[in-house]
This record gives structure tokens, C-alpha cells and sequence, in this order.
């Protein structure tokens, strides 16, 4: 049965499914050993989008699945883990059913295959069918409180390709050049499906990939005009690239070598300049302090559960503890390098309270609120001058990341 068309992709969609859900890897870390030797190209791109969708939608899944099944399946059992993958490629990525039939119930090979074929013929029979918005999971839902509605909302379709430009002054010019649209200066939205590298300007290095609301950190740090910046946490380079852009004098930080070679890649494809430093931030100690620091800190990257959906059902309170307990000592190691008059950014890709607004509430710097007009039009800052981004937000226009973000000045 293996030289059955799209079988390999669904092994290791499986493979993908159980090191997620099991293990509580990212999609990404589980990908190479789920897919290496196993599917290349296409295969890869298919394996992955199933196991995103079924992971995306798992709670409403689930439901299809308890519904058509006299005894519930265990949570962990690899029939029900097939069914999601079943089910997804049937209701999410258009499969049809006597496909999904034969490229699913082989995975069960040994196993209760007439289970997992009834389960599907009686939902297909029924022409089951996925609600508008995905369901969360009820420990989710219940952190997120009254913003998980509108969350959920913006979770329904994977996000769109934005693109920030290196010249902020040709946004429109290349809005037109590649037939998107540009909901800030220096901003580009692209639909998804065409390959990055294939994209006028890519070679020239005239933009990068950048969500919207990984964006606001750095611009919220105005022009440099030659001043000092520290990047830290730098790679993949992103907000490197912006601050350089922007006229900073950066030294990007980061404790990971090879993410920082994607980021030398980076600073070389676009002609843009910094210096590199490979140190762990709780033990680097500057020459001098920097006009600004931008903490763009490690987080669980709930805020990204558009594009990574795995974060929806692999965080929980031990990694936010963990995190918010790095991300303290961080910031309050990082505002001691700031000159007097500067600026500090903290950051966080993250829909967390415990990681964001209790992060910063207690610092000893003078808060030094964002304005309206500094963010896109459709983003305000809080009552207290902060920014607090979400996937429901701007949903018209494709939505965007959920992001933490304040500024301080020394």
C-alpha cells in the first residue's frame, strides 16, 4: 500500500499530529524528522497543511467524531488521530471521500479499520459539516476570557504573506508591482501560495517577511538618524532589518548561532548593516549603553496561532511560567543598558496576560504611551498606552498576529 498516491503525506501527517499532541513539540521542530524520508516537495507542503488544519480545528473535530461513535474513542488512541486527519482533508482541504477513504484507513493497517470507516461513512453520510469559526480548547478559551470569541474568529483561514519593504517611500509602487495592498507605510499584503524567493524584489532585497504586528515594535522606535539600538533576541532578523532601515546604528543579540545565519542571509540579501552578536542576554554584558533597546522577548507565541495552531493545544501554565520568569529577568536586566532620555520596546508574540501586561506593570520606567497614529488604521493603544494585537483584529483585511507591546522611556 505504500505506492498508494498521497499515503506517504499522510504518515506523516500522523507523525506530525503525535509529536504535537504527545510530545508538545512545534509543528516546525517535528517536521523534519516526521517528513525526512518520507515525502519531499508537495508531499511535504500537503502533509503539513493537513496535520495544521486538523490541529486548527481539533475541538470541532473531535465533536464529529464522538458524535458518530457508540463508545468514546481515548483522546490518544491513533483511530482518532486518523479520523481528524480523515476528516480534515475532507472538510478543510476539499478531499473526496472515496480518497480520503483510501489514503486514510491504511494508516490503521493492523488495526480497527471497519471503526474508522464507519465513523466516516456515517459523517459523510450526513454531510457533517465544520462550524464558521473553530472552537477552542476549553483551557484556552478560558485564559483568553472575553477576547476569545473575536480570537477564534480570526483563526478560521491561515493568514495572508506580508511583506515589510527596506524603502517605506515605494509602498505604493510596490503595492502595485505585486498586486497587493499596504495597510500601513513600509507595509505590503500578499495572498498566499506563491513561493517567496519567486517574488519581485526578492533577489534585490527590497523586503522581507514580517507580520503587520511583528512590525509595530520597531517602528515604535521612530527614525534613528544614527543613534545606538540593541536588538535583543535579534534572530530571525525581522526588527534587525527594520531599525538598520530605519537609519539605527543596531547590535542584534541573540543566543542561537544558526538562527543567526538566517539573519546574516538577511542583512546581506538586503544590503542593510549591523552588528552580530552571538551571547546569551542574562550573561552579555555592552561596552556602553544604547540610545534604545528592543526586547522582542522569547514567549509562548500564543499570538501566532493563526499560522502555528499547534500552540493552541501544546502551551499551558508551565510554559508561561517559564517564559514569564526568563522575560523578567530580561527586562530588568535590559533597562540598566539604556542612556538617560532613552527608549525601551518590550515585546511579546504573545495573547498572555502573565507574559505582557503583568510583565510591565511593576518596571521603574516612565511609561511613554503610544499614539493612535503610530499603529494602523483599526489598532488603538489602551487606556494605559500600551498595544494589545489579537487575530480578530483588522479580520477584513486579513487579520493579523497577536502582539504585546510597550515603551518606556529611561
Amino acid at each position: 500500500m505504500s505506492d498508494v498516491p498521497g499515503l506517504p503525506a499522510r504518515r506523516a501527517a500522523l507523525k506530525l499530529l503525535d509529536a504535537v499532541l504527545r510530545r508538545g513539540e512545534t509543528l516546525e521542530q517535528a517536521a523534519h524528522n516526521a517528513c525526512q524520508g518520507i515525502v519531499g516537495g508537495p508531499d511535504r507542503a500537503l502533509a503539513i497543511a493537513l496535520a495544521s488544519e486538523a490541529l486548527r480545528w481539533l475541538t470541532d473535530l473531535d465533536a464529529l467524531i464522538d458524535s458518530a461513535t457508540r463508545d468514546v474513542l481515548p483522546e490518544d488512541a491513533k483511530p482518532r488521530s486518523v479520523l481528524r486527519l480523515m476528516l480534515a482533508g475532507w472538510l478543510r482541504l476539499d478531499t473526496p471521500p472515496h480518497a480520503v477513504i483510501a489514503t486514510g484507513l491504511p494508516l490503521l493497517a493492523g488495526g480497527p479499520r471497519r471503526l474508522a470507516h464507519g465513523v466516516f461513512s456515517t459523517l459523510s453520510k450526513r454531510s457533517a459539516s465544520l462550524p464558521e469559526v473553530p472552537s477552542l480548547p476549553h483551557a484556552v478559551a478560558g485564559r483568553w476570557g472575553d477576547r476569545a470569541p473575536a480570537i477564534a474568529a480570526g483563526l478560521a483561514l491561515p493568514p495572508p504573506l506580508d511583506l515589510a519593504l527596506r524603502d517605506a517611500g515605494s509602498t505604493l509602487d510596490w503595492a502595485e508591482w505585486l498586486g497587493g495592498v499596504s495597510l500601513m507605510p513600509g507595509h505590503v499584503r500578499l495572498s498566499r501560495g506563491e513561493a517567496v524567493e519567486n517574488l519581485a524584489g526578492y533577489d534585490e532585497g527590497a523586503w522581507w517577511v514580517q507580520d503587520l504586528a511583528a512590525s509595530l515594535p520597531a517602528r515604535l522606535l521612530g527614525p534613528g538618524e544614527g543613534r545606538t539600538v540593541l536588538d535583543l533576541c535579534a534572530a530571525p532578523g525581522g526588527k534587525t532589518l527594520q531599525l538598520a532601515a530605519a537609519g539605527w546604528r543596531v547590535t542584534a543579540l541573540d543566543v542561537s548561532a544558526k538562527r543567526l545565519e538566517r539573519l546574516q542571509a538577511n542583512l546581506s540579501r538586503t544590503g542593510l548593516q549591523a552588528e552580530v552578536v552571538t551571547a546569551d542576554a542574562l550573561k552579555w554584558q555592552p561596552e556602553a549603553q544604547f540610545d534604545a533597546v528592543l526586547i522582542d522577548a522569547p514567549c509562548t507565541a500564543t499570538g501566532t496561532c493563526r499560522r502555528h495552531p499547534d500552540v493552541l493545544h501544546r502551551v499551558g501554565q508551565r510554559q508561561m511560567a517559564e517564559m514569564a520568569e526568563l522575560q523578567n529577568a530580561m527586562l530588568h536586566r535590559a533597562a540598566d543598558w539604556i542612556k538617560p532620555g532613552g527608549s525601551l520596546v518590550y515585546a511579546v508574540c504573545s495573547l498572555e496576560a502573565q507574559e505582557g501586561e503583568a510583565q510591565v506593570a511593576a518596571l521603574d520606567l516612565a511609561v511613554d504611551p503610544v499614539r493612535p497614529e503610530e499603529l494602523p488604521t483599526g489598532i488603538a493603544p489602551t487606556a494605559e498606552g500600551w498595544v494589545r494585537t489579537d487575530p480578530g483584529m483588522l479580520a477584513d483585511a486579513g487579520g493579523l498576529d497577536g502582539f504585546f507591546i510597550a515603551r518606556f522611556r529611561a
